[in-house]
């Protein structure tokens, strides 16, 4: 709000600098005629064209009221890492072209202090404006109001609208991704957004349907009759496993407070979990969530009912990380109480050395004993750019290498889970979502659960 203020000051002392400028020029004639007596009449003839204009212009922009409307247009709730569509409808009753600037004055949140629009609006005409906001907080955030500068073809002065209440808005986990991720899973188009095709394993799952083939397809399982009968080629579709259980854990210690692209671990995990959640309800598995660290969070039993993607959405919704480590020791119980059947769990964490994992994998041996364990950990994407730098001195070559260090620990971390008989999912952040659902396909396609 306060950076709005300034700004309307400032807006309004720079246009009105053109009427300033004016007077200004006038006085300094009327200076100047002292020594030459034929200017008399000059500043004169300027400062009462000037005030002509002016009481114009006035007159133009100030008679009636509710001359102008505008509206802002965004949806209820907004998705957490993509990109929110707003737009700003404008409306004139004036009976003359208009000069607008528009200031909206979104929340702070996104910091964000020169959000101006300028635009020309014609005589009773309307216009649409449309942007865009990114954010990458989970939270209430709050609209202020829409402020509208409008000013004649003339330019001397200003009217101010303001228009609208203060609202607030709700950010959600990216419900936008998830959609587009269901479109494409209904459609079997999951390929397109980086999702690979699974060859199938086997033959034990039931016949499905007919389909034209596609590459990628098991060419074993061309249906020759009916390729004859179509003047194509055909493929026998199966159905997969149904109804098994899917849970998304998500550490929520301090492990997962580290931000890369604007989104911290956190909001990744919690981002991937929506989709995957999403992905398995569809594929007819029954999903569910698991939130932990020093303290038990949220847990909702997997479950195929109607409503179960709002409430584990609203659920995610209200995660926060913590300061403290996460209990592994407490996450094993709560696995044992709440899994009552074999189930895939995709455990979200974070790993950074050999040292934290060798506290944690005891418990994490146990709970792969009684469920197929996928353990999903990040790579830090900043120190993979810069072991892959070249150094060109002394402190570089030591940063360097230290970096290297850092990012193949990781990669023993993976390792040693593999070891354990653990699947190991090690991503940049940015691919998380991917890379999860090309293991739960992998794993639904091959019948490991």
């Amino acid at each position: 709000m306060q950076n709005s203020l300034f700004s309307l000051f400032y807006r309004n002392l720079f246009l009105t600098g053109r009427l300033f400028g004016a007077l200004a020029c006038s006085a300094l004639l009327f200076m100047t005629s002292f020594f030459l007596p034929w200017l008399n009449i000059v500043p004169y003839l300027i400062f009462f064209v000037t005030m002509a204009l002016l009481l114009l212009d006035l007159a133009l922009l100030y008679s009636g009221r509710n001359r102008l409307f505008a509206k802002r247009h965004m949806p209820e709730r907004l998705s957490n890492g993509d990109e929110n569509e707003i737009s700003i409808y404008l409306e004139s009753r004036y009976g003359l072209w208009l000069n607008l600037e528009i200031i909206d004055e979104i929340p702070q949140q996104f910091q964000k202090r020169d959000l101006v629009f300028r635009t020309k609006l014609k005589a009773r005409g309307d216009t649409l404006i449309n942007y865009t906001l990114r954010p990458t907080r989970r939270g209430e955030y709050t609209f202020n109001l829409l402020r509208v500068f409008v000013s004649s073809p003339l330019g001397l002065i200003q009217r101010r609208y303001s228009f609208g209440e203060p609202v607030s808005v709700a950010v959600y986990p990216s419900f936008l991704m998830m959609r587009k991720y269901e479109l494409m899973a209904i459609s079997n188009r999951l390929s397109e957004v980086g999702i690979k095709k699974i060859r199938r394993l086997g033959t034990s799952m039931e016949f499905e349907q007919l389909k034209n083939y596609t590459p990628g397809d098991d060419y074993r399982s061309i249906n020759w009759k009916a390729t004859a009968r179509q003047g194509n080629l055909m493929v026998n579709t199966y159905s997969d496993e149904k109804a098994q259980n899917v849970y998304c854990i998500i550490d929520k210690s301090r492990n997962m407070k580290s931000a890369f692209e604007g989104l911290s671990l956190l909001d990744y995990a919690i981002n991937t979990s929506l989709i995957l959640s999403s992905v398995a309800l569809l594929k007819e598995d029954k999903a569910g969530l698991i939130t932990v660290s020093d303290t038990a969070g949220a847990c909702i039993a997997a479950d195929r009912r109607s409503g179960q993607l709002n409430r584990i959405m609203e659920a995610l919704y209200k995660e926060k990380s913590r300061y403290l480590e996460t209990n592994f020791e407490l996450l094993y119980n709560i696995t044992r109480k709440t899994l009552k059947q074999r189930s895939l769990v995709v455990f979200f964490g974070n790993f950074e050395s050999m040292h934290s994992l060798e506290r944690q994998l005891p418990f994490l041996k146990k709970i792969a004993k009684f469920h197929l364990l996928v353990v999903v950990f990040f790579e830090n994407t900043e120190l993979k750019k810069l072991s892959g730098e070249k150094a060109a001195n002394v402190e570089e070559i030591y940063i360097k290498t230290i970096a290297e260090k850092l990012v193949y620990e990781k990669k023993l971390i993976a390792k040693e889970l593999a070891r354990h008989g653990i699947q190991t999912i090690l991503t940049a952040p940015q691919n998380v979502t991917v890379n999860t659902i090309n293991r739960y396909l992998q794993i639904k396609s091959s019948q490991k659960l």
